[in-house]
């Protein structure tokens, strides 16, 4: 049985990977106003898609508001012997 869950990430996927596909297709064809049109129209269904999966369901992407998010780099590394 699918979830709403699953029908909802699959809209967010279905869109995302059209909005992909375009700016790829602009890559060769720059001025093409009805790829652009698209894009737009793509990205408008796309947000409340994704404003609604976040509010249910939690964000999509990883978000670390940690300040000290890479102070991994300055601790000694293994190979340094310390």
């Amino acid at each position: 049985m699918v979830t709403d869950r699953e029908i909802l990430i699959k809209k967010i996927s279905t869109y995302s990977f059209a909005i992909h596909e375009y700016r790829l297709y602009l890559d060769t064809h720059p001025k093409c106003e009805v790829t652009i049109k698209k894009i737009k129209e793509c990205e408008a269904k796309l947000k409340p898609l994704i404003e609604e999966y976040e509010e249910k369901y939690g964000p999509l992407k990883k978000q670390n508001d940690n300040p000290k998010k890479w102070t991994w780099v300055n601790d000694p590394w293994p190979w340094e012997g310390v």
